[in-house]
């Protein structure tokens, strides 16, 4: 089968590229299948041209979803499996709200298009984000609870999630929206996104750099490390699509700690020298986007599909310190 990986140059895309590129079958729609091709999808040409040259099934299509040219060859591909993961990200599309819909959604709508041009419907899995939901003093929620974002970027992600549902009712794709946890530790620099401080202040510290901290050490987030990300997105993969029914959304299980709490573990890993190097840094901004996402999020529903949470959060500053070539204190 041929793959189609948008996004594939961030950080999670090149996991997933890698991921795919480093296998020979992968479990699709409940059905072991065989890997042809990788068509890895992205603005940015140098990744790309790393991807293709580092594993021989992936081929590099640099572009725009907005190029009918790109969305031609797309068609034409015909991949088996799509996995939207282009995006702007929180803290950007709040800021420019053009940007946000061109990328969060019209490129959604676009690809869409593209697939039903496809002789066969694709599987589909759209990367959205718990930033659709909204809560009261970061309260704990549940996967049924109704989505109300307040930020662009949760607003582009739900209607991306219902175009998914009813592009999938029309049988235009077999479609499956995973709502993913703030993920942390991202490795590399830091980015625009609102939550981008969940890593930044594990990250910076370990290397040897001051992090500034825009919120209270009361806060509570619901996090995946980039491990269980990938985990997620290939299984996902793997679902049938009767086991979804007419819910294509799944909200992903996460573990939830506090602001404070991450500090104390990075304490108690790292060092107090490494510890010490997080300041406050207060963000109105940023923490009125984070205060209202939920604190806790109960998915029974995901974990009956198999999908589980990491272990601890120690487990997610012990590997990404191994990842890193670092010592533990």
């Amino acid at each position: 089968m041929r793959i189609l990986v948008t996004g594939a140059a961030g950080f999670i895309g090149r996991m997933v590229v890698g991921a795919l590129a480093a296998r020979d079958t992968l479990v699709l729609n409940g059905q072991e299948r065989c890997i042809s091709a990788i068509l890895a999808c992205d603005m940015a040409e140098a990744p790309l041209a790393d991807l293709a040259a580092s594993h021989r099934r992936v081929h590099a299509l640099p572009g725009a979803l907005s190029d009918p040219a790109i969305l031609a060859r797309i068609t034409e591909d015909s991949p088996e499996l799509v996995i939207h993961l282009a995006a702007v990200v929180s803290g950007q599309a709040e800021a420019d709200f053009d940007l946000g819909m061109a990328v969060n959604l019209q490129s959604t709508i676009d690809l869409i298009n593209a697939c039903r041009g496809m002789a066969r419907p694709p599987v589909f899995v759209f990367s959205s984000s718990v930033a659709v939901f909204s809560c009261a003093a970061n309260d704990t929620i549940s996967e049924d609870t109704l989505p109300a974002p307040r930020s662009s970027y949760g607003t582009q992600k739900l209607m991306g999630e219902l175009l998914v549902r009813d592009a999938t009712r029309k049988g235009f794709i077999l479609g499956r929206s995973l709502r993913f946890p703030t993920i942390s530790v991202r490795p590399g620099a830091p980015n625009k996104a609102a939550s981008s401080f969940a890593s930044g202040i594990i990250r910076e510290p370990l290397a040897g750099q001051e992090a500034p901290l825009p919120v209270g050490r009361d806060l509570r987030l619901h996090l995946a490390s980039p491990a269980k990300a990938l985990e997620y997105t290939l299984a996902a993969c793997g679902l049938d699509q009767n086991a979804l029914g007419e819910t294509t959304t799944i909200t992903l299980p996460g573990i939830t700690v506090t602001v404070g709490e991450m500090l104390e573990t990075l304490r108690r890993v790292a060092g107090d020298r490494v510890a010490d190097r997080v300041r406050p840094a207060p963000d109105a901004t940023i923490a009125a986007i984070v205060n209202s996402w939920p604190g806790e999020i109960i998915t029974p529903r995901a974990r009956a599909l198999g999908f589980t949470p990491d272990a601890a959060f120690t487990n997610l500053v012990q590997d990404h310190m191994t990842a890193m070539g670092l010592s533990q204190s």
